[in-house]
């Protein structure tokens, strides 16, 4: 995919697939399946460094996830903004979206647009393409008092789609919307010429994504609007265990596994 393609598959109506990925282990398994594409989420604090928020994430442990992930995979790839990291100004903000397109990211996500406008067209105006994350944005859930659903008043739900359009306006080439009615999210979706991608959002998105851990059933962690497409941790815990078990009994190495 490049970024017109998701323009173009929402007035075709195909839907768009998007999963995270942090490693370039994960990412040659991903690049061969119908995957559209690739986001490094920050929640590769919490998935891949064992914090409990995505508040610790920095720009350089983004970076590296993004270039680990590139050296795996030739889809399209997004990477996200770290904390703080739109608001310490414009300068601040296009050294680190720059580093995240030199680790090899095709376009930036960031979270929220009201109070950051201007980053966000003068990224865009700089050719970085954006990707704006509103409803549920996790590096701001001390201000939501926790993680809990967005938009469910009237008024809530205008303020996130007043945001959508704004970011549609200012140029972003498409909306992630987290964490918000299904009604509004469909509501936005059908209100915006941008691609809307959702996660907790329902149905009514273009795309969806997922948190990769999450989905193949690895992490532990289900919330309600993740579908497990595997038993991960049965999977792998039962062959760690073999291994351990034929080490425990000399099973292994047999000889069609020693060199000679």
């Amino acid at each position: 995919m490049t970024i017109l393609d998701f323009g173009a598959r929402k007035k075709e109506g195909r839907k768009i697939s998007m999963v995270t990925c942090y490693d370039s282990t994960f990412a040659k398994i991903i690049d061969g399946t119908d995957i559209d594409t690739i986001l490094i989420g920050d929640s590769c604090s919490m998935v891949m460094h064992g914090e409990q928020t995505t508040i610790p994430a920095t720009i350089e442990w983004m970076a590296e996830h993004t270039r680990s992930v590139r050296n795996g995979t030739g889809k399209f790839i997004l990477a996200d903004m770290p904390f703080l990291s739109t608001r310490r100004g414009i300068e601040h903000a296009t050294e680190c979206a720059g580093k995240l397109l030199q680790a090899g990211a095709n376009a930036v996500k960031i979270e929220g647009v009201f109070g950051q406008e201007d980053v966000l067209r003068h990224l865009v105006m700089s050719g970085i393409p954006v990707m704006a994350h509103l409803g549920l944005t996790p590096q701001f859930y001390q201000a939501f008092g926790g993680h809990k659903m967005q938009g469910k008043t009237e008024e809530a739900a205008a303020k996130i789609k007043e945001e959508a359009l704004l970011a549609q306006e200012i140029g972003c080439f498409s909306v992630l919307m987290e964490c918000i009615p299904q009604a509004v999210a469909s509501d936005i979706t059908s209100s915006l010429s941008v691609a809307t991608i959702g996660i907790g959002a329902g149905c009514g998105c273009d795309g969806q994504v997922l948190v990769l851990q999450d989905m193949l059933g690895m992490s532990g962690f289900k919330p309600k609007f993740v579908k497990q497409y595997m038993d991960g941790l049965s999977l792998m815990r039962g062959a760690l265990n073999s291994y351990a078990a034929e080490v425990a009994c000399g099973n292994f190495p047999s000889a069609e596994f020693i060199s000679k």
